[in-house]
């Protein structure tokens, strides 16, 4: 079940975003997160208070989550998007985060279709992800499921120096 998080899920999703830092710090896993800096706690926080966290819960156990709202980082702008469309027609995803040790369940294929249906639900005609360019696992997962790169931006991205930004697209 996918559904909107509330404040006492903000402990569940900071545990994956920390599981997540950990894979990473271990290199175990490539993201381009970096801990205490992004995603943290706060994130998730301010996230539930702005009414755009989802949570995919499975058996009471919150296994992934997400962001999802209209709003479009400003690196975007240098995107040379193929389907251009006004801003409020556009849904973007932000932060698709499955817990370490829920992979490969197709938890975020899951998620992505409800990012979709969502968005067609609130009148959206193009959907935008973004990627640290680092993150091949998302990368591909992205491109099965139809998002197209458009292009990589370089900047300093939630606090993190010398990202490169891969921006994504896909019509509905």
């Amino acid at each position: 079940m996918i559904r909107k998080a509330t404040v006492d899920d903000i402990n569940a999703v900071t545990c994956i975003y920390e599981d997540i830092h950990t894979l990473e710090e271990e290199g175990k896993s490539t993201i381009g997160w970096i801990r205490g800096i992004y995603p943290t706690k706060e994130t998730a926080e301010k996230s539930v208070d702005n009414d755009e966290l989802f949570v995919m819960e499975v058996d009471g156990i919150i296994v992934a989550s997400a962001r999802i709202n209209k709003i479009q980082d400003e690196m975007y702008a240098e995107g040379k998007w193929e389907y251009p469309a006004e801003n409020e027609k556009v849904m973007v995803m932000h932060t698709l985060v499955v817990s370490p040790s829920h992979r490969s369940k197709g938890y975020a294929k899951a998620f992505a279709a409800f990012y979709e249906q969502y968005a067609r639900e609130n009148g959206c005609i193009s959907l935008r992800i973004d990627t640290n360019e680092k993150n091949t696992t998302a990368r591909n997962l992205y491109k099965t499921l139809g998002y197209k790169e458009i292009g990589i931006v370089s900047c300093e991205f939630n606090g993190i120096k010398g990202v490169n930004l891969v921006l994504l697209e896909k019509p509905l």
